[in-house]
């Protein structure tokens, strides 16, 4: 698929700053998405990453200071695998709360397929390894029709392949006109600009 790359920002933050049991996390803090952009969110362990980009998805409304402007609703992985245990992949991507799509059972095989998942369809996910429910969620990445994702710390038990392939994901969906935000520890090793943006105190946005 591809996105109109014209346009307003997908996602806008203004003067953004967030204060928690009275230790400034950041402040002052802005920039805009814009289509056809890769953002890779970088800070220190308690820095404050997930609250940032909870606060960019809408997930958090109140308890900082600053505005946030969404063209669209994001498609938002959290940091845990979010899958239920007792459904199977293919289950927990159909019957995903967050509804963006009817998707059809062979695109949802295809999807799994393409994080390492082929023949796990139809287990539950109970019995899945730590990194296999983490590859669950990370197949919507190629099933969404969204062009704006946010994502904290994609990579968490995914091994060396699995990261190559995300990333080459990430590139993917830039060049249709998508835009990520992603928060990580390792440095991103994709062929396009990376946009970076540093959280702490102190730190320069």
């Amino acid at each position: 698929m591809s996105f109109d790359a014209a346009g307003t920002p997908l996602l806008a933050a203004e003067n953004l700053s967030l204060t928690r049991g009275g230790r400034d996390l950041f402040s002052g803090l802005s920039l805009q998405v814009a289509r056809g952009q890769l953002w890779q969110v970088e800070g220190e362990n308690g820095a404050g990453k997930t609250s940032l980009l909870r606060i960019l998805a809408g997930l958090s409304r109140f308890g900082y200071e600053g505005a946030v402007t969404r063209a669209v609703n994001p498609l938002y992985l959290g940091h845990h695998s979010a899958v239920k245990a007792l459904l199977s992949p293919r289950e927990n991507i159909a019957w995903h709360p967050s509804g963006e799509a009817d998707y059809a059972q062979a695109d949802i095989d295809d999807a799994l397929a393409r994080v390492g998942l082929y023949g796990y369809e139809s287990l539950p996910c109970h019995s899945l390894s730590a990194g296999q429910q983490r590859r669950v969620n990370l197949a919507r990445l190629y099933l969404s029709n969204n062009p704006l994702w946010i994502l904290d710390e994609p990579f968490t038990a995914i091994d060396h392949a699995g990261v190559a392939a995300l990333q080459a994901r990430f590139v993917e969906h830039v060049a249709e006109g998508g835009a990520v935000l992603v928060t990580s520890h390792q440095v991103l090793e994709v062929d396009c600009e990376v946009h970076r943006v540093v959280v702490g105190a102190g730190a320069a946005a």
